[in-house]
């Protein structure tokens, strides 16, 4: 089913506040964080999981639903206070783990990454946007509750990354 790309926002529901931007990656399957991702190396590390090798930092993740250890939080808090984390993290499903490890970030180490929980048609359009080309996605949660995503081409001072780079 193809959606409309072509619009310039979509709504979502903040579960973490911050204000995040960056080309979405979009994860074939579930993650955890725990044994999964490497939080110094910035990559993921799950044998078998079809975004093995890539890498998180500066990108708005796009993951349906979380799995594995309460441990994940550590983990992605870790990668967040190290830089190697996502800008921001979109999600299907709410996942306690994964907000969780988003708001440790923010009271320890001021770094404020947004989860945002979208319905199934807008999660179907950033689906189809993140292989429709080079965008980015744009997310500002000032607070939990009701938010917007926003889309924009890549700009000048932030290309797209090579062709052949790993994602």
């Amino acid at each position: 089913m193809h959606t409309d790309t072509t619009r310039a926002s979509w709504p979502a529901s903040a579960v973490v506040s911050g204000q995040g931007r960056g080309a979405p990656l979009l994860l074939a399957g579930p993650l955890s964080f725990w044994g999964g991702y490497d939080a110094v190396g910035g990559c993921v590390i799950e044998t078998g999981h079809p975004q093995c090798g890539a890498r998180l930092a500066g990108r708005v993740m796009l993951m349906e639903r979380a799995k594995g250890s309460s441990s994940s939080s550590s983990v992605l808090a870790e990668a967040i206070r190290n830089g190697t984390g996502p800008a921001a993290i979109v999600m299907r499903e709410r996942d306690l783990i994964v907000g969780l490890g988003c708001i440790v970030a923010s009271e320890l180490y001021g770094l404020h990454v947004p989860v945002v929980v979208v319905c199934e048609s807008t999660w179907q359009a950033l689906v189809d946007l993140a292989s429709a080309g080079p965008c980015e996605l744009d997310i500002d949660a000032a607070q939990p509750g009701d938010c917007l995503m926003r889309v924009s081409p890549f700009i000048a001072d932030n290309p797209p990354p090579p062709k052949g780079t790993p994602p």
